[in-house]
């Protein structure tokens, strides 16, 4: 018996089965089925382009054959001429032993290899070629023994000394060879969506019949039964965990009336926009349920995604409970721990002298903290004195307790993994009876976060538009040295208006150690660029650099320069900031330690040296800390790249939109691994294509084929697992998802 996990050794010749393990790590028989092509040459439409310097595989008629014996060499030089279409195309043999009775004039065949250019002619090498029937070159029979109709050539990824055609026979020998595959999609759903079965899928996939698209974009109609394979996994997946979420307990958390939430609204100073009204309706209906709130928030740079949170929290903590704000950086938190109390005045100073009547208490938890103000934070948390609990890391470490924990807030949760987020979950005191409600916060969605939010895996709010009095950010990119000295010139011009500055670099210093953030910098993102920004580029601008240079730039004399890192003791970095605030401090140059929750509306304008070494995301985050007052804000990009990395700073330049910047991100590092942690890079899907560059996928398929395919898998998925939640009548799907899954991705999905 043989399926899908059967080696390819036992299936195909040796010397076949090496390559393909070698070359292409393809080693069973569900590897080289799922190696699937990347288009298909149509046997009776000749090839329209080649191009120099890739992989070419193409129908061509010879035209000419001539052999001539070699000056420098022993032997004879077959030189060919083949027509493909409209060009023509030379083949070169440097021993003509062999070839000079197949490839005579007239003559049509399969080529492949890799194109190149000799005397101003496209030219190949000793190419691999498969000639076709002599008297019918429309006649492909035989490239793939069994199917007697083929019309389509499949063109593969190339495998070294292995042309496509080889590996087409290579997969109708497996087909040919294994049982009747077992079939993971149940046949009710298979029959609904009108989709084929598995075996036939891989087969007219890899020898269709016909072809359906637009332009270059066509495909065989069976593809998208494999397409839908991983859309359904994915939402069965994601059902599983929504249910999971839905199963387990928590506390209904409503605020009491005449309590904390409503003292609190009466004091605020301005009105919330609709959208955080709406917002905010969402957060009270999951908070009042018996199970665990699991809320994405999305909004813009500066859309009030805290105001909103600290509502949430008010409401838990009006309702007995406490509420835990976990910020990635201490500057983040130590920000996040001022505004709250800031905003909520004496009604953080519950049982303080002159506290509100119905206020709590905020305390502050940090991995820098002292002694005394550590152990008085923890008191505070385990006691439940405090109703709202603001930290870093600190929170989620070993001896870290709450007296009864009902929401966990994630501030610019890309930043957090799974496994730290579940720790804060579980740092209720009883955590075995309640979950606390979870609410993560992003302002600008990262590939993983959009892809999860594409499949449903959290309920999502969106914050939209900007509270009333936001300012206007202008971007521009410096890519010109002769730029510099303006850039520093309209700094000191923004001083001199009464606002303030700041210079962002990716280093703290000019050690060679320190070309990756420092752990005590807490950039947690790394700010080293994509692959192709900065080879060719000098060393990055440092914190300690800049801190010189602009000491003898003339257009800053007389000013007020500081910097700001995460080598920085707690209390350096606590007095920097109070000082920015207060304003007595010009210019701040910092590294990302002010990237996310740092809120001094003074500041206007921002010049972020080296900004290729950042990635769009961070860029934006990076402006956000502008314009947050009256004044508009200016961001200086300044960057000595080239090429695709200048083109995205453009990009980065053109918009404000924190939503079009997500999507500028995901084209540009893929939506990362849905099924894991991996936040980006290459997929395990293997056909969903979130996102692209343009309005199709690599396979065809438009931005509304994906939402009505995703809906359909959803509507599937939810059928599935509301009748039977632990697949056990449905063993074929489960061992389906198991292969797709590796323990790691697995572990991720099962923490949720």
């Amino acid at each position: 018996m043989a399926g899908l996990q059967t080696p390819l050794t036992r299936l195909l010749p040796a010397d076949v089965a090496r390559k393909l393990a070698a070359h292409r790590d393809l080693r069973t028989a569900g590897d080289l089925l799922w190696f699937l092509p990347r288009r298909y040459l149509d046997l009776r439409t000749e090839v329209a382009e080649l191009v120099p310097g890739s992989y070419a595989v193409f129908v061509g008629t010879v035209l000419s054959a001539t052999a001539r014996p070699m000056r420098q060499r022993r032997g004879r030089l077959l030189s060919v001429t083949v027509r493909s279409g409209e060009h023509e195309i030379d083949v070169a043999f440097f021993s003509a032993h062999g070839h000079e009775r197949k490839l005579l004039p007239g003559a049509s065949g399969l080529f492949a290899g890799t194109v190149g250019a000799y005397g101003g002619r496209l030219q190949l090498t000793h190419p691999a070629y498969q000639m076709l029937g002599a008297d019918d070159p429309d006649d492909a029979q035989g490239l793939i023994p069994g199917v007697a109709d083929q019309r389509y050539m499949p063109v593969y990824r190339e495998v070294k000394n292995l042309p496509s055609w080889k590996i087409g026979r290579a997969v109708a020998m497996v087909l040919d060879a294994l049982d009747p595959l077992v079939d993971p999609v149940p046949a009710d759903i298979l029959q609904r969506r009108g989709l084929p079965g598995l075996g036939e899928a891989f087969a007219r996939v890899h020898a269709p019949v016909e072809l359906r698209g637009h332009g270059r974009n066509l495909w065989p109609p069976e593809l998208a039964r494999l397409r839908y394979d991983e859309a359904l996994m994915m939402q069965v997946l994601l059902a599983r965990r929504r249910l999971a979420h839905r199963s387990s307990p928590a506390r209904p958390r409503r605020p009491r009336p005449g309590g904390l939430l409503e003292a609190f609204d009466a004091r605020l100073p301005f009105e919330l926009t609709a959208g955080q009204r709406a917002v905010g309706e969402e957060l009270s209906e999951d908070l009042a349920r018996d199970w665990p709130m699991h809320r994405l928030l999305q909004g813009d740079v500066g859309s009030g995604k805290t105001v909103v949170a600290l509502r949430a929290m008010l409401a838990v903590v009006d309702a007995g409970g406490q509420a835990a704000m976990l910020a990635p950086t201490e500057v983040l938190a130590a920000q996040h721990h001022r505004s709250i109390t800031t905003m909520m005045g004496d009604l953080a100073e519950g049982g303080l002298l002159g506290g509100a009547d119905q206020g709590t208490r905020v305390a502050l938890l940090t991995g820098s903290q002292t002694t005394a103000q550590r152990r008085r934070a923890l008191l505070q948390a385990a006691s439940g004195e405090a109703g709202i609990v603001v930290g870093t890391h600190a929170l989620i470490q070993e001896g870290v307790g709450f007296f009864d924990l009902g929401l966990a807030v994630v501030d610019e949760q890309h930043r957090f993994g799974v496994a730290q987020r579940d720790a804060l979950r579980g740092k209720a005191q009883d955590s075995s009876a309640a979950d606390p409600h979870v609410l993560v916060m992003t302002a600008t969605p990262i590939p993983r976060t959009v892809a999860m939010t594409v499949f449903g895996d959290m309920d999502v709010s969106v914050l939209t538009e900007l509270p009333a009095g936001r300012s206007p950010i202008t971007t521009h990119v410096v890519d010109k040295p002769a730029w510099l000295a303006r850039t520093w010139a309209r700094v000191a011009e923004e001083v001199a208006a009464g606002h303030q500055a700041y210079v962002v670099c990716p280093r703290i210093d000019d050690d060679a150690a320190d070309s990756q953030p420092h752990p005590a910098d807490e950039a947690l993102e790394s700010p080293e660029p994509p692959d192709d920004t900065h080879e060719a580029l000098p060393a990055a601008r440092s914190v300690m650099e800049l801190q010189g240079l602009l000491a003898t730039e003339p257009s800053l004399a007389g000013l007020a320069v500081d910097i700001l890192h995460g080598r920085l003791p707690a209390e350096a970095k606590e007095s920097v900031m109070a000082a920015f605030t207060a304003g007595d401090i010009d210019v701040l140059i910092s590294t990302t330690v002010i990237e996310v929750g740092v809120d001094v509306p003074n500041a206007t304008v921002m010049v972020v040296m080296d900004a290729e070494r950042f990635g769009v995301s961070q860029l934006h985050q990076l402006r956000g800390r502008i314009g947050r007052g009256t004044a508009p804000g200016l961001c200086l990009l300044v960057t000595r790249a080239q090429g695709p990395a200048l083109e995205r700073l453009h990009q980065v330049a053109a918009t404000t939109d924190g939503f079009e910047v997500a999507r500028i991100d995901l084209e540009q590092r893929r939506e990362g691994d849905v099924l894991g942690a991996r936040q980006s890079g290459r997929s395990s899907l293997r056909l969903l294509r979130l996102t692209g560059p343009e309005e199709r996928d690599p396979y065809g398929l438009t931005r509304a084929d994906l939402d009505r395919l995703i809906q359909e898998a959803r509507e599937d998925a939810a059928e599935v697992v509301g009748d039977d939640p632990d697949l056990h009548r449905h063993p074929e799907l489960a061992a389906a998802i198991g292969a797709l899954l590796d323990d790691e991705q697995a572990a991720y999905l099962e923490r949720g």
